[in-house]
């Protein structure tokens, strides 16, 4: 399926309707329905590179519950925390999270292929009842895009909007939500230009100019342009933190309509918990940093 040169399918364009078809999104449910395990993202020697490489803990492994739920967290620069979480529940929780990205990034040849053979899903309620149905996990970041792409002041902060699907399917599929948060991906790059000021930037002008990007984007999706490890796209080794807290209680919907206010205050339960993840990580972070190589500390700067 060759969408690359549909306007309509790009996700930095304004559009109205739906990105996918009816017929395109079940294509993509038959495909992710038939993997079984990460693939390549779930090599043994890749996780244990990046679990040195990022030094990464975790914490609160004990908290997720027996039976199949649905995590939810804070998403982080470019999406690449997804990279780290998965891995880390596959290998110290044994369990294997379908994570649900943006619709285009599947829809890319090679590159969709790859991600969907590591476990990834499309961001529809119809993909995520399909994988509740067959009894996954599922890993939601109510933020989306958006929140990936926010400016270096708004790190480590949730931007879901007025998002609450992720509820709706919870409460439907009699899921409950385990809340987790992730430390150290925000700072993986420096931002050398914010994605909301590339427009006005001689950058941006270039890029517009030479339709690289096209002249109606959209401003709040674009990333920032990243200055990783001695200025590349080598994201830095910051020390990482994932932490898992207490399940959040979610009502029983199966069949039913839920209401307003179990949305309102299943989401709240959920954003409250992972807020204050976010923040013990932090303060955990900053008691931690002087235990850091001399070399870490050097590089991560």
């Amino acid at each position: 399926m060759n969408t690359r040169s549909e306007d309509h399918k790009n996700m930095f364009v304004k559009h109205e309707g739906a990105v996918l078809s009816d017929r395109e999104m079940d294509v993509l449910i038959d495909k992710v329905r038939a993997v079984k395990d990460m693939g390549g993202l779930g090599s043994e020697r890749f996780y244990r590179l990046l679990k040195r490489y990022f030094s990464l803990q975790l914490i609160g492994l004990e908290n997720i519950p027996h039976e199949p739920t649905m995590f939810v967290g804070n998403h982080c620069l470019l999406g690449l925390d997804g990279w780290l979480v998965m891995p880390a529940l596959y290998y110290e929780a044994g369990r294997f999270a379908r994570a649900m990205g943006d619709n285009i990034w599947l829809q890319f040849g090679a590159v969709g292929d790859r991600l969907i053979a590591s476990g990834m899903i499309p961001a529809d309620p119809r993909a995520c009842a399909a994988m509740m149905e067959d009894g996954y996990d599922v890993l939601v970041f109510p933020g989306g895009a958006f929140e990936s792409v926010k400016p270096a002041e708004e790190k480590y902060t949730l931007q879901w909007r007025e998002r609450y699907g992720f509820v709706r399917m919870a409460a439907q599929h009699g899921y409950s939500i385990t809340p987790f948060a992730t430390v150290g991906p925000d700072d993986f790059y420096d931002h050398v230009i914010e994605g909301r000021e590339l427009r006005d930037s001689p950058l941006g002008k270039l890029l517009t100019a030479t339709g690289i990007l096209p002249e109606d984007f959209r401003d709040d999706l674009l990333p920032p342009v990243p200055r990783g490890l001695f200025s590349t796209l080598i994201p830095k080794p910051q020390c990482c933190y994932l932490a898992f807290g207490e399940p959040v209680d979610v009502p029983n919907y199966r069949r039913k309509t839920v209401p307003q206010r179990v949305l309102r205050s299943v989401r709240t339960a959920t954003q409250t918990s992972i807020e204050s993840l976010i923040r013990d990580l932090l303060l955990l972070r900053a008691q931690q940093r002087q235990n850091q190589g001399w070399l870490r500390r050097l590089l991560a700067r």
